[in-house]
């Protein structure tokens, strides 16, 4: 069944889930970006006008946005792919940030 037709079907309806979260993280953001670029194939730039600062697209499916000195924060619309980038993303970012903690 399609998820356009389960409303036909069924009395369920559909919404998507806008989440975010906001980590600390005081790295340099183009190191970030650069490690990101390691791992995943689409990592792109956001125009500065759509983002209002520092930001890039992970596949298409993740924002990753540079907040303060201290702070990033993550936005992507909830589905099982673009949770998996999310998670992905996240251990990335919190190994990156034990390894530069150590050494």
């Amino acid at each position: 069944m399609a998820l356009d037709d389960l409303h036909v079907f069924l009395q369920l309806s559909t919404e998507n889930i806008s989440q975010r979260i906001t980590i600390a993280y005081s790295g340099a953001f183009g190191v970030l970006k650069h490690r990101l670029k390691q791992i995943f194939e689409s990592v792109e730039s956001l125009p500065d006008e759509e983002s209002e600062g520092l930001a890039f697209h992970v596949h298409e499916r993740l924002t990753v946005k540079y907040e303060s000195e201290k702070h990033i924060s993550l936005h992507w619309r909830s589905d099982p792919i673009s949770d998996m980038v999310f998670d992905s993303v996240i251990i990335s970012i919190l190994l990156h940030l034990i390894l530069t903690s150590c050494g």
